[in-house]
């Protein structure tokens, strides 16, 4: 099975978790072929390009009960869905400014019967709410990214690790991270064996405020 790929990696699910992991390529499948969120070929690797990418982000991070995360720019549900079956405690806002991606989120959200998550179809300049985490998959690049968060991250923190952006980034990040002195960057590939998540990075930028 595809989804073994997941178990190995993440071998405490509980039974609900695996079965909401098993339902995401029929869901998937199906909507796109109504509504193309996902490329052809992508959607045969689903698990692997997709959700275990995704997931990458639960190898750095644990989000505790309570947490409130933003994906950007989330297109069909990457990150948000797949971090939303791992934590179920945790609510998760995904937007984006297409709105048949977020059709299609909406079907997978409810046939998946998750009641973590909220799917909002606009501009994330637009939101008025304020989040602990930032979630998103190389939307755009760094600072245009840090430019429209702006403001969106709430000053306090819930856990040890200071409230901030994690993005899922590949290729060689120096210049563009070059003014963020403070971000951190995990290798993938130190948590993943597959040769896909070779030059594939989860990038931790945590939020200054003055004062």
């Amino acid at each position: 099975m595809q989804t073994d790929i997941i178990f190995n990696y993440f071998p405490d699910l509980t039974k609900l978790q695996q079965e909401q992991f098993i339902q995401l390529e029929d869901l998937y499948k199906d909507w796109n072929q109504k509504i193309n969120v996902v490329s052809r070929k992508d959607i045969d690797e689903l698990y692997l390009r997709h959700v275990l990418h995704s997931l990458g982000i639960a190898k750095i991070h644990t989000f505790k009960s309570g947490t409130s995360v933003l994906d950007v720019g989330t297109g069909g549900g990457f990150p948000g869905i797949p971090l939303a079956i791992l934590f179920p405690e945790t609510h998760f806002t995904l937007v984006d400014a297409i709105g048949k991606k977020i059709k299609v989120v909406n079907e997978v959200v409810e046939g998946l019967g998750l009641t973590n998550i909220t799917a909002i179809h606009g501009r994330v300049e637009e939101l008025k709410t304020q989040f602990d985490f930032i979630v998103s998959r190389a939307v755009a690049a760094m600072p245009t990214f840090v430019h429209w968060v702006k403001g969106k991250i709430k000053k306090e923190s819930l856990q040890e690790r200071r409230n901030g952006i994690l993005y899922l980034k590949g290729g060689d990040l120096s210049k563009e991270l070059h003014d963020y002195r403070t971000a951190q960057i995990f290798d993938l590939e130190d948590y993943f064996n597959e040769d896909f998540f070779e030059t594939k990075k989860v990038v931790y930028l945590p939020v200054k405020y003055k004062g």
